[in-house]
Parts: C-alpha cells; structure tokens; sequence
C-alpha cells in the first residue's frame, strides 16, 4: 500500500474524479474510515436511489454530523440536488468520487453550485511508488496501483481497456457504433504525443471527422484522455494552433496501440517515456494543487519543448529524451524556449546518471528527476 500525495480539505465537501484503478476508492477509505459509505456499483443501492433520490436521507443515522462518501456519483446524477440539499439543510460533508464526467454536466448539473471543491486523482507518481518504482516497469505497465500490484500486468491493462470499451462505452450508450470506437482508439493511440490531426484520424479509422471529435470529447469526460494546448502567452512569433494528446497512463497506451513487425519499438518507447513525464506533471500539479496549467510549445517553424508549466509559482519547461548522453543541439528547443520566456527554468531529463547543467537549463537523470518532481515544481 503507498501513501498518496493528495490530502483532503478540511471540514469541506468534495468531487474526487479520476480514471477507474486511479485508487479513489482506496484512499477514499484510509481517509474517511469513520463515514458512511455508499458504493453506487452495489446493484441494490443503485437502483433505490436511482428511483428515488430523496432516499438519501435514510441511508444516514439520525444526527450523525460526519463525512458520507458516495463511490461513483456519476450513475445517479439526479442525487446531486438531494446532497445540495442535506449540506445546505444537515450540515453533512460530502465526499463524492466519479470516473466520468459526461454524465454530470450533459444532464446540467452545475457541480453543487460552488459548495464543493473538485479534486483529481491520477495514476501513483514515482515520489509515491519511493524504492518500488522503476523506470523501465513504468515505461511499459504505466502506474496505475494494480499495474504495480498485478504478477501479470500486461494482462490486467488489457482487461483494464475491455473493461472501459464494454461498461463505459456500450453499457453507458456513449457511442453508438461500437466497432468504429474501437477502431478509433487504435487510431487514436498513434496520435499519443503528438499534434493532434483529427482529419488524419478519421481517415485512419474510416469513422467520420464528427464522431471523432466526439469520440475526443468522450475520451476526455471519461479522463482517459487529455488534449495539452500550445503555449502562446506574449509569443513573439507564429506558433503551431493544434493542441498535443495524452492517453493518461503509459501502460493504458501500450495497451490500446497496435503493435506488428512494421512498428519501431523505439518509438513506441519515446512515446511512453514522454507520456511518463506527462502523467507525472498532471497528478503532482493536481495532488499538491499546485495551480500550473500544463501545455506544450511548438512554433511554426517546428521548435518544440514537450511541457510547460505555467502559473504562479513561475514558468517550468521540460524536455525528456532517452538519451544517455546530452549535447548542445538536444537543448536547442529550451535555450529557444528561455530566450523567448527568460523567467522560465528549463528541465532536461535524460537517461545518463549524473547531474548537469547547460547554462540555465538543469540536466537530471530521469529517475532521479521524476522521484524529486514534487520539490523541482
């Protein structure tokens, strides 16, 4: 068992969202071992308060004043105005955990109106996993908790992708033609960390240029996928309009991407190891709420720096190769990126072992950069 990063508000009711076997629940009850706990997967709770929300109020003790949790709102949106009302009217806290958002906001519920916080909660990050990670298990299962509990992790992240194609996807209605969402999520896998081109996605999927958007968007209310924008404050020059997308986990990734005799598996790996440093970015700035808003930048002119993070604890800027020595052309892109933003510190990962520096920009080993993440941001 390892100890998260993220802590709870206090005396404050809260939306814990994030992707299914991110550990919400699991740290939902280390946390909260003395609330009243509604799971909405049990069958038999769902459907009573399904019919009748207002049920609520019986599942709590009589002048209990504590914390209730309720695992996987989203199944009975209609619920939210009954938790509206028992916070306004009882004084209970709420802890309300969901792995999608879709069905919250088509149905216009506004989130409470503002009377409860929104958290997140993403994959375990190196700083986490402390002696157990290891680099070259998280470039291929990724880190999501089972991924490192599993003694068959390949098998469980495929059975992790059936399981969102079959209880998401086609138990919840979210997409239609079935067949041709599973054909974009191969397409959509070949797209990992690169320039989104949603007419190049549709032409490999033969799904029409509509539903892939839709298909994004879906992606995106189950977060499971992200689209990262360029960074374009104060630019002084032209720069690439398409935002960048990210499955959330490398070892997701790997699951869903096709793979054959044609395909470089260093590629593949260079997509992995930047999805890594993506995933260990969202859920540090998210855990510690650290209030970076995360982007990429690209010119027109194709100069490019994986991340930046932007807000105001400053400007960080990130590039990550595998590479076990660096030169002066592989720092290109941030000496760029510092000319243009000279408040910005620049971050090399590589895969060497020692520490560096090229003027302003610092050079880490990766391992050693991604398990001290939470003190560089």
């Amino acid at each position: 068992m390892y100890t998260r990063l993220q802590k709870a508000p206090v005396n404050k009711s809260f939306f814990l969202f994030g992707p299914r076997g991110t550990g919400k629940t699991t740290w939902v009850r280390q946390t909260f071992r003395e609330a009243v706990y509604l799971d909405l997967l049990e069958a038999g709770l769902f459907n009573e308060l399904l019919a009748a929300p207002q049920r609520l109020a019986n599942k709590v003790p009589a002048g209990y004043s504590g914390w209730v949790v309720i695992d996987e709102v989203q199944r009975v949106p209609g619920l939210l105005n009954e938790i509206h009302r028992q916070i306004e009217n009882s004084g209970l806290k709420f802890v309300l955990t969901g792995s999608n958002t879709r069905k919250l906001r088509r149905k216009g519920y506004n989130l409470l109106a503002g009377r409860a916080l929104a958290y997140s909660m993403h994959p375990l990050t190196a700083a986490e996993l402390g002696k157990d990670f290891k680099l070259e298990h998280s470039m291929r299962f990724g880190q999501l908790p089972c991924a490192y509990r599993e003694a068959d992790p390949g098998a469980y992240l495929e059975s992790y992708v059936r399981t969102y194609l079959k209880e998401e996807i086609q138990a919840e209605g979210l997409a239609r033609n079935l067949e041709g969402f599973a054909r974009f999520l191969e397409a959509a896998s070949f797209s990992q960390a690169a320039v989104l081109n949603m007419s190049a996605v549709s032409r490999d999927c033969a799904v029409k240029r509509k539903a892939v958007e839709d298909y994004f968007t879906i992606l995106e209310d189950l977060l499971i996928g992200t689209r990262v924008p360029v960074f374009v404050k104060k630019a002084r020059r032209r720069m690439s309009a398409h935002p960048k997308f990210y499955f959330f986990d490398a070892g997701v990734y790997r699951a869903v991407r096709p793979k054959g005799p044609l395909d470089m598996p260093e590629h593949i790996d260079g997509h992995a190891l930047e999805t890594l440093l993506f995933q260990e970015l969202t859920a540090i700035n998210a855990a510690l709420r650290l209030g970076y808003g995360l982007y990429y930048w690209r010119t027109a002119g194709n100069t490019e720096v994986d991340f930046v993070l932007y807000g105001e604890r400053g400007i960080k800027a990130f590039e990550i190769k595998r590479t076990g020595r660096v030169n002066s052309d592989m720092t290109r892109s941030l000496r760029a990126f510092l000319k243009e933003y000279p408040q910005a510190k620049g971050c090399f990962l590589y895969g060497g072992t020692r520490k560096e520096r090229d003027g302003n920009i610092g050079i880490i080993p990766i391992a050693d950069a991604l398990k001290n993440l939470p003190e560089i941001l």
